[in-house]
């Protein structure tokens, strides 16, 4: 067994036949080093940052201390990615190989991991280079740059590490009684998705009695933060392509000018924080249902707060897509199609 391995890819997204490699990797050496290196044509639709694919191989391998985890930024290197018609310049090669090797305090006689069939494995490549080079198993069955491409079609065998940067987060708004938490529930169910509730009606539960008597100005900010740390906590267990969010933080936030008289900052900071890749505004046409917790009935009031979210999208620069029909089951229907077409592409 040798001391060290060096294993060097993009890791764009992490998928299943990354970790096997790994996997298997780490049983040829006493300790494995894994080089994160930037993509060479990131997927434009899902940014990462080396620091997020450094986290995802540190959380999968947080329980196997013999494999280090590194980041380079300084070169492209695509090694244990997929089997590429690369160009092979040995003496480049060499030259990055030694880099990284004083860079991270790596032993000499350090062996570089590839699959079989990569062209750095070829016996007349590997004769001239400067380190030894070993092999992992093939598998044809994970195609790293269809996935890189496509993560939406590859869902199942992306690592759970890092599908929480590749579900799609789908905010449903609108007024009261406008229908927005049972769309909410029916689009989740639909994709079998994951939801994240309304925190307001949460907080008013468990803060304040069940009731909105005591709700005052200094009440946005916890609303806010309860509903931020349930959006994190639902993106990191991600179990669909689509995440869905029962109203937003500028809802919160005009709740608080409607009430207050007055913009919340922490409200805003968590806007801007919190960006929700898409967002379905509900028109507040629909029937108005008296459920003990709302008190914008009347047509001059739903009209009014529905000017007000328009207005504090558009200060935040928020593109949102409008569900006019007062129909329940056209909302639904309406919804759906605009996640299939933008999300699933069909």
């Amino acid at each position: 067994m040798q001391k060290s391995g060096l294993m060097i890819g993009h890791f764009e997204p992490l998928h299943l036949g990354h970790i096997r490699s790994i996997l298997h990797a780490s049983s040829m050496v006493e300790v494995l080093h894994i080089v994160i290196t930037r993509h060479p044509n990131p997927n434009q639709k899902f940014p990462v940052t080396l620091q997020d694919k450094a986290r995802w191989l540190q959380m999968a391998c947080s329980d196997l201390p013999f494999i280090k985890i590194h980041t380079c930024d300084d070169f492209s290197f695509p090694v244990h990615d997929s089997i590429e018609d690369i160009t092979i310049n040995i003496d480049g090669y060499n030259a990055k190989i030694d880099y990284i090797q004083h860079k991270f305090n790596m032993d000499e006689d350090t062996v570089l991991l590839v699959t079989e069939g990569h062209p750095l494995s070829k016996p007349s490549v590997t004769s001239a280079l400067n380190t030894q080079v070993a092999t992992t198993p093939l598998h044809p069955e994970f195609d790293s740059t269809a996935i890189h491409y496509n993560p939406i079609a590859n869902w199942d065998i992306i690592h759970p590490e890092a599908r929480g940067n590749y579900t799609r987060t789908v905010a449903i708004v609108g007024g009261e009684s406008s229908g927005k938490t049972t769309l909410s529930h029916k689009i989740a169910n639909y994709y079998g998705a994951d939801l994240v509730l309304e925190m307001g009606r949460l907080y008013v539960g468990t803060d304040l009695g069940g009731t909105e008597e005591g709700l005052q100005y200094s009440d946005y900010g916890p609303i806010a933060l309860d509903h931020a740390q349930a959006v994190r906590e639902t993106l990191y267990q991600a179990q669909s392509p689509v995440t869905i969010v029962d109203t937003d933080f500028v809802t919160t936030q005009a709740f608080c000018e409607e009430y207050e008289g007055r913009t919340h900052p922490f409200v805003t900071a968590c806007i801007e924080e919190f960006r929700f890749d898409h967002t379905l505004f509900l028109a507040n046409n629909t029937p108005w249902i008296d459920d003990g917790m709302r008190s914008l009935g009347t047509p001059s009031a739903r009209d009014r707060f529905e000017s007000r979210l328009t207005d504090i999208f558009a200060r935040h620069n928020i593109q949102t897509y409008r569900i006019d029909s007062p129909d329940y089951f056209a909302r639904y229907e309406q919804a759906i199609a605009y996640i299939d077409q933008h999300i699933f592409g069909k």
